[in-house]
């Protein structure tokens, strides 16, 4: 526990939290309504201890953590480690607000870093506006773009443009906490909270599926596990085993519901002589051996409607097609298949599937990457949240901008979108576990730090007073927790990289 500020309270027993604009009135050994803040023996204490990450280093080929490799290390800045020093960097989690804002934040912590003094300024930022940016890998249609996502009952987003192998789901936003009823914006909160410290939300999509969404984890559409994103499109899947299908077969349709490809009018079956099929699909013909629109979006194969693959034969041309023609049908994902060949009729006759054809559709499912859930955490922290690094916002901006600070939550790295105001993403399976938390206003509390060397801080208008060593901090907080940075994450004491 750490303790902060206290409001004062005529009460005696209780305590008044001005962590954020609720302001509860919290009775000795009782929390507040976040469950963040306590009253301790008459005392205001952040409840969660504050986080910091030791970087990794490397012995014998082996990346470990830093406590690892020097396991009677003090705590304090060691010039003689095996990396540089400042191998601790202080994270925002458990570090508490600056509400009402115009304090200093929470620790603004001064470390060497490769001959550089830096200034990190560390705080949680309380989020109004935020959402999550979800993405699918699934083949499945899961609903109409636009369409409503709930939990519960009650709209937390809506579904937005499906990308490649992919589908997308826009969820939270000021429009959806603030914006409609109370129990929408409670609701839509504790779904944030709960996707951004990687926990399994259930959505049901208007007119669509339900999906069971967990970072890092396949998603569940409808009760079923998904395994594998696609390969690629109709037409891709035909342009990338084209070769590898020559000789055994003498047509392939790849059922897509965007682009299904017919691999002998498709230009790689044309650059591979291969005699035209005759075999005519339904949909809109975009260019040769491509075709849109084939069938309804759907749980089917490709992502269509379609349980039948011959559902989607328009015609057979008798001038064109042979009788004995081998006929290879196949989705996206190689999770459906079939095999034909015209009788004397020019019927598609079903047959096992020739072994050097199971070859190439095994392959398929191969090259189709894992399916996952990726939850991307998205806010807006050009707002008051700066008035705790400077008393005059716009240069912190600016340096952001600039690439002068760095931007991590958590220690992980955010990227920040251009234009004005600091408008930033995180994945959030790159932070430490429970880095989120809420206020009942509702919003979300995220972490978040700004890391620049200490002249360009002190060039801004920082908040040079309140400046501590890290040693020091360390020393105040023998409770806080220790987590190793992930290896992958770049050191937030490195200057950004411009992009």
């Amino acid at each position: 526990m750490s303790e902060t500020a206290v409001a004062p309270d005529t009460a005696g027993d209780i305590v008044r939290c001005d962590a954020c604009p609720v302001l509860c009135r919290i009775r000795r050994g009782k929390a507040g309504a976040c469950d963040r803040y306590a009253n301790h023996d008459g005392t205001l204490v952040r409840l969660d201890p504050l986080v910091v990450t030791e970087r990794a280093v490397a012995r014998d080929g082996e990346v470990v953590p830093f406590l690892e490799a020097a396991p009677d290390w003090d705590g304090k800045v060691v010039a003689e480690a095996p990396v540089p020093a400042s191998p601790v960097f202080v994270t925002g989690i458990g570090s508490g607000t600056t509400y009402p804002d115009y304090k200093p934040a929470p620790f603004i912590v001064a470390a060497e870093w490769q001959g550089v003094d830096t200034v990190t300024v560390v705080t949680e930022g309380i989020f109004s506006y935020c959402g999550v940016k979800v993405k699918i890998d699934t083949d499945r249609h899961l609903g109409p773009e636009q369409a409503a996502v709930r939990v519960d009952g009650e709209p937390v987003g809506h579904v937005t443009t499906a990308e490649y192998g992919s589908q997308m789901l826009s969820l939270g936003g000021v429009r959806h906490l603030v914006g409609g009823s109370k129990r929408e914006g409670t609701v839509t909160c504790a779904a944030l909270l709960a996707l951004c410290n990687g926990e399994a939300v259930d959505l049901a999509i208007d007119g669509g599926s339900t999906v069971t969404v967990q970072a890092g984890r396949p998603p569940v559409v409808d009760g079923e596990r998904e395994e594998r994103m696609r390969v690629g499109c109709g037409s891709a899947t035909i342009g990338i085993f084209a070769k590898q299908w020559l000789g055994h077969a003498d047509e392939v349709i790849v059922v897509d519901d965007h682009i299904t490809g017919v691999l002998s009018e498709h230009q790689a079956g044309r650059f591979l002589d291969m005699r035209p099929g005759g075999i005519r699909v339904r949909g809109r013909k975009s260019t040769p051996g491509r075709y849109f629109q084939v069938a309804e979006p759907g749980a089917g194969w490709g992502g269509t409607d379609v349980t039948d693959p011959l559902a989607i034969i328009e015609k057979v041309d008798p001038k064109t097609a042979w009788p004995g023609e081998r006929v290879l049908m196949v989705s996206t994902t190689g999770e459906d298949s079939a095999y034909f060949e015209l009788d004397e009729n020019l019927k598609f006759v079903p047959l096992a599937m020739p072994a050097p054809l199971k070859v190439v559709v095994d392959r398929i499912g191969e090259n189709c990457e894992p399916a996952l859930c990726t939850v991307l955490f998205m806010g807006g922290a050009g707002g008051s949240l700066r008035a705790g690094v400077t008393e005059n916002p716009v240069r912190l901006t600016r340096s952001v901008q600039n690439m002068i600070t760095r931007v991590t939550c958590g220690g992980a790295p955010a990227y920040v979108w251009p234009g004005g105001g600091i408008t930033l993403m995180v994945d959030v399976t790159r932070l430490p576990a429970n880095a989120f938390g809420y206020v009942p206003t509702p919003a979300l509390v995220a972490p978040i730090e700004f890391t620049l060397p200490r002249d360009a801080y002190a060039a801004l208008g920082g908040h040079m007073a309140s400046i501590r060593e890290l040693d020091a901090v360390l020393a105040e907080h023998p409770e806080l927790r220790r987590e190793p940075g992930r290896a992958d994450n770049p050191w937030p004491y490195d200057p950004p990289v411009r992009r």
